[in-house]
């Protein structure tokens, strides 16, 4: 059931519904947000859709000053100006159906958003962390791509980012990979504001996040193919495949509130618009290119549909290297990915120098795996290689290393705990 459902009455009235269904062709969030204040304005004057048009018939200036009117007591009952102009734009838009207009220019005090600062990295990161699985990854995609919530699941739940949207993602039997990071999202021209097909990408946090939350669904039983949506339902039985774009900007609201904050879910939009602001401004990122990641019409969106939606491999590349520049202003999470790198990198070659081959160290969690978990697992290797060799190796503190080399021994490797490994030549 669409959002108009208390309003639904309207559309029996066949201007009304041709009205409705004209917006709806542009946009149906348009058709639909206009309808509900079109029902509001009349629950508040009294007068229904006809009565508006009759009314303005009837008398020109009486009908401007009726408005004028209007406008002030809905500023004085405290509704915001951007409210008012809203409800102006719908009886404008009404009106306009039928070939008449307010003449009289009707002043609003400044629309300003006061509360509503772009979050900073720190913010972002802790509307994050209120954030379940599935939230979690509509906020990164609005954050760290620039998506708008409709590009993800549209207003009638029918279609959204789908996993065929992200090439670059390869959902296997029981894992999600990424063939290489930023992975790029693409923007069908059903999904884009704009009405023209685009793509951006999505870091390495947003990609974990993803991960994460795909491989949950997929120990649940859910089978991934490229139709699957991103973000689907978790009610049994929905009749929905995709995540309303309303439902979706809940969820966050929800996290943003929970974080302590009192600002839109669009907002996570404007953060990532900021980012690649400032980037621009160092050089990370030109002007086109920010213009074409955040789903506005420019230069490369001109060229990108004379090329039937394709760009040369090579300029896609430059675009996916100009984005990974841009990751610090967007990322929450970058130190603490580059601390994870370095330490498994490290037990990785620790391991090695154990004697482990490159396919058992794949099937290890080195993420999750502790130090004491990592010189057990070290120190039974070799000791099992010191049986099979002889006891041609050995696991001794460190401080008798020079000791050891000065009768022949060669150093292998340091251990953790001040010991190291030495063998026989």
């Amino acid at each position: 059931m669409g959002a108009h459902a208390k309003h639904k009455h309207l559309l029996k009235d066949i201007d009304v519904k041709r009205w409705y269904d004209n917006l709806a062709r542009g946009s149906i969030i348009t058709a639909e947000e206009r309808l509900r204040r079109l029902g509001r304005f009349g629950q508040t004057t009294g007068l229904d859709p006809k009565g508006i048009v009759e009314k303005k018939r009837a008398s020109h200036d009486g009908f401007d000053d009726f408005i004028l009117d209007y406008v002030a007591k809905s500023l004085d009952k405290g509704e915001k100006p951007a409210q008012v102009r809203n409800n102006l734009i719908t009886i404008r838009s009404w009106l306009g159906h039928f070939g008449l207009r307010i003449d009289k220019k009707i002043k609003l005090p400044a629309i300003d958003f006061v509360d509503e600062v772009v979050p900073t990295k720190e913010e972002l990161a802790q509307i994050l962390r209120h954030c379940d699985p599935r939230s979690r990854v509509i906020a990164s995609l609005m954050a760290f791509c620039g998506l708008r919530p409709e590009s993800i699941g549209n207003y009638l739940g029918t279609d959204g980012l789908r996993i065929g949207d992200l090439p670059e993602l390869k959902a296997k039997s029981d894992r999600v990979e990424f063939d290489t990071m930023p992975t790029k999202v693409m923007v069908r021209r059903t999904l884009s504001k704009a009405r023209h097909q685009y793509f951006t990408f999505l870091p390495e946090e947003g990609c974990q996040y993803l991960k994460e939350y795909l491989e949950a669904r997929m120990r649940k039983g859910e089978k991934l193919d490229s139709e699957t949506p991103i973000i689907g339902h978790v009610r049994e039985g929905s009749r929905l495949a995709f995540l309303r774009t309303t439902k979706m900007g809940w969820e966050v609201k929800l996290a943003v509130k929970a974080a302590g904050f009192t600002w839109r879910p669009y907002v996570l939009r404007s953060y990532c618009d900021t980012a690649f602001d400032i980037a621009e401004s160092k050089g990370f990122i030109s002007h086109p290119w920010r213009q074409f990641f955040m789903g506005h019409k420019g230069d490369i969106e001109a060229r990108y549909s004379t090329n039937k939606s394709r760009l040369p491999p090579s300029m896609t590349e430059e675009m996916r290297a100009a984005y990974k520049k841009c990751e610090p202003l967007l990322q929450t999470t970058k130190a603490d990915v580059e601390e994870r790198k370095i330490k498994e990198a490290f037990k990785e070659q620790l391991l090695l120098v154990a004697g482990f081959k490159a396919e058992e160290i794949e099937k290890m969690d080195l993420g999750e795996m502790t130090n004491e978990n990592l010189q057990e697992v070290v120190r039974q290797r070799l000791l099992g290689a010191m049986v099979n060799n002889g006891n041609h190796q050995r696991v001794i503190p460190v401080g008798e290393v020079e000791s050891y080399v000065s009768k022949g021994w060669e150093f292998v490797a340091t251990l953790p705990n001040d010991r190291a490994v030495l063998r026989l030549p």
